[in-house]
């Protein structure tokens, strides 16, 4: 007896527990929507915003962890330009290799977006060009994944023409493995009237409507591809020169959104660009600093990074991102008022490591601490103790960052003591602009410098060494 009340107990709560994952197999995201209470407003974007309803599978980790992730499509979404309705979540093993949800929850989805009055469906994951049609033809509306969200807003928000090439690159690569027709009016195979074609006029090049548009593409690509070698060539020329004049290099580093334009502006007072909006920064910016001991440095704003970002923009924005893996030092910067960053810090160096940057040292600095929970901070702080923590916004912590900043420089490794005649102010303004100056005096012969440089510069500064007698 007490072995079957103990099979019973076992079943009814196996039945409990499979009750409970049912109900919440597709469950609603609480938060999510973004639709306006102001008239004129909803109307305005009734017109001119698509409505969108989200859902994720959420497959491992936990359940707080799958709402960060569908929170944040829904603000990819937004800065896309599309007004949120709803968010779906459901639980399971893996992606449905079908409809990615599976053949009845497809369903319980076109209800929701009958009920909402929606006209696009976008996916939190990268779906197979499979997937995407057969889902498309249950809801009935546009479907989307999370990497042609993406590659949509780098293609609004990009504006030299690098970013214009690679964000193009990045669609095409994309879209390739993606071309689809409809019936046979695409086709271009057909034959004369003896064989049931349409006879003299009629007759193709013997290819597919499909065929031309994938050999069109490679085209384009292979265009862009060498186009963008060409603007590689003219970056690397700038970056041999600041190499050639042993000139460190700081990057700015992290998750979109995270503050690195803010943070570039504070610290050098560039008047980058500054949006609360995700991938607002995809040109790099590349400022001249100096050191309180002279010493010059360059920072460079870079391209943010996100959860999944997807293979075709890394490889596309790769000359880009050498910015970021030839640099001397590394500044990762966190959103310290962000639901998971420690989530944060994982993606980016998820995609450190695909650039090869890994090797790079790292400074992890934690942003908007003015507006971060006290309790965050606090974990923050045990979880990274060298970590600085400001706030571009206020200025807080901004002293101490550029503190840190200069004692991780990299150093010149030669001390030189030098009297440059008045004739060599070439030199003078090298040393200023290249090294780090200890002293300099000015005498009836010349100036007398000290200061600490590259190899380099101390062979051409040999011959006026100052005798050491004289020091």
């Amino acid at each position: 007896m007490t072995d079957f009340n103990a099979e019973f107990d076992d079943a009814a709560f196996d039945g409990i527990d499979f009750e409970l994952q049912e109900r919440q197999a597709l469950r609603r995201v609480a938060g999510l929507s973004t639709e306006l209470t102001d008239v004129t407003e909803v109307e305005y974007r009734q017109l001119r915003l698509e409505r969108v309803v989200l859902v994720g599978v959420w497959t491992s980790g936990s359940l707080a962890e799958a709402e960060n992730s569908l929170a944040e499509l829904a603000r990819l979404a937004e800065t896309a330009g599309s007004q949120v309705l709803a968010g779906l979540i459901q639980r399971r093993d893996r992606p449905d290799p079908a409809t990615y949800i599976g053949a009845g929850k497809a369903k319980e989805l076109r209800d929701v977006v009958l009920a909402e009055g929606a006209d696009t469906v976008i996916c939190d994951g990268e779906l197979a060009p499979g997937q995407l049609r057969q889902l498309e033809e249950v809801v009935k509306v546009k479907v989307v994944d999370r990497t042609a969200l993406i590659l949509d807003i780098f293609a609004q928000h990009a504006r030299s023409k690098e970013g214009k090439a690679q964000v193009e690159l990045a669609q095409l690569q994309y879209l390739l493995p993606r071309l689809r027709g409809w019936g046979e009016s695409l086709s271009r195979q057909v034959g004369g009237r003896a064989a049931g074609g349409l006879g003299i006029g009629g007759r193709g090049p013997g290819e597919t409507k499909i065929e031309i548009d994938r050999r069109r593409i490679n085209s384009r690509m292979a265009k862009l591809r060498r186009e963008l070698a060409g603007m590689k060539t003219a970056r690397d020329v700038k970056r041999s020169r600041r190499v050639q004049h042993r000139v460190p290099g700081v990057a700015l580093a992290g998750y979109t959104n995270a503050g690195k334009s803010s943070l570039l502006n504070r610290l050098t007072g560039a008047g980058v660009l500054v949006e609360n909006a995700l991938f607002a920064t995809l040109d790099p910016t590349v400022r001249r600093c100096q050191a309180s001991d002279g010493r010059p440095y360059t920072l460079a704003d870079t391209v943010g990074f996100v959860r999944h970002l997807p293979t075709q923009l890394v490889e596309a924005f790769r000359s880009t991102l050498e910015e970021v893996a030839d640099a001397d030092l590394i500044l990762h910067v966190v959103d310290a008022s962000d639901a998971d960053p420690e989530e944060q810090i994982r993606a980016v160096r998820t995609v450190l490591a695909e650039i090869d940057a890994l090797g790079v040292p790292e400074q992890l600095v934690f942003n908007k601490v003015d507006t971060a929970d006290p309790e965050v901070l606090l974990r923050l702080q045990r979880l990274a103790p060298d970590a600085v923590f400001v706030s571009a916004h206020t200025g807080e912590g901004i002293d101490a960052l550029r503190d840190v900043i200069e004692r991780r420089l990299p150093r010149p490794d030669v001390e030189v003591d030098v009297l440059l005649p008045y004739t060599r102010g070439d030199l003078v303004a090298r040393v200023h602009q290249s090294a780090e100056v200890l002293g300099t005096e000015h005498t009836a012969e010349g100036t007398v410098l000290r200061a600490r440089v590259d190899p380099s510069l101390a062979a051409v500064l040999g011959p006026f060494a100052r005798p050491a007698g004289v020091r």
